[in-house]
């Protein structure tokens, strides 16, 4: 009988150990957030990252970077997302309308500039988004009716009664990186990106800066998506990207800080 209740004793102090064991493991379990955000964002978004993990190792984020038009459809669509961070107002607020980001998780957050670039070794005459109407070669902009930088360059065109011009010679990119691409590559003269592009890039010089008039208003909002899965991480990272931490970083690449 003695050496059954030491076995009984035995089988509890194990099971009382693993139970041990799998409470500790559950407590060091990472959060992985998922965050859609506008491919102009990727170099800030990424030292942010850094800096929040630095406080938060236990929150992984995972960034998916694309065009705010597209990465509105996925979410639209039912992708597992857990916050948005747009570079236009539009596609944002369609979202906010039809339900799929929270009110009350909402700021806009930075801004931006448009400017016209060219190859850095490039002997081009074009100084001015004027003179493209005179380009000989082709022209990258984003898909104006998906990328908002395309739609405000399209905007700027559009204003300058150049457009029919300018068209003609566009090549179109899915978003504002896979312009700057076609422009460091040398595959085309010229194209329209975001000032937060072009200095990131050592291959590309800005030739001239559209006027803030010449373009709908270029801001980033950000916000919760409503069927995210881990809403206190989300509303974490959420704050954080308001911190002063994070404005120094949007500051340090071009960004305007609302």
């Amino acid at each position: 009988m003695k050496y059954l209740f030491l076995a009984f004793v035995t089988i509890c102090l194990l099971l009382t150990g693993c139970q041990t064991e799998m409470e500790s493991s559950d407590t060091s379990k990472k959060t992985e957030l998922v965050i859609s955000a506008a491919a102009s964002l990727q170099d800030a978004l990424k030292e942010i990252e850094s800096t929040f993990n630095d406080q938060h190792p236990n929150v992984t984020l995972t960034n998916n970077f694309g065009s705010s038009g597209a990465l509105k459809q996925q979410i639209a669509q039912g992708a597992k997302v857990d916050l948005f961070f747009s570079a236009a107002e539009e596609p944002f607020d369609e979202l906010v309308q039809s339900g799929d980001i929270d009110q009350d998780h909402i700021k806009d957050v930075i801004q931006n500039e448009l400017v016209l670039i060219v190859p850095k070794e490039d002997s081009s005459s074009i100084k001015t988004f004027l003179d493209v109407q005179h380009l000989k070669g082709k022209i990258a902009l984003g898909t104006p009716e998906s990328v908002p930088a395309g739609t405000h360059g399209k905007e700027i065109f559009t204003k300058l009664n150049i457009w029919d011009q300018v068209k003609k010679n566009a090549v179109y990119g899915k978003d504002v990186r896979q312009v700057l691409s076609y422009v460091e590559t040398g595959n085309v003269k010229a194209g329209v990106v975001y000032k937060t592009d072009a200095l990131v890039s050592k291959k590309v010089k800005i030739v001239d800066e559209a006027n803030p008039d010449m373009h709908s208003p270029i801001i980033y909002p950000v916000g919760l998506v409503k069927e995210t899965e881990h809403l206190e991480e989300a509303k974490t990272f959420f704050q954080y990207l308001q911190s002063d931490t994070a404005a120094s970083i949007f500051k340090k690449y071009g960004f305007q800080v609302k």
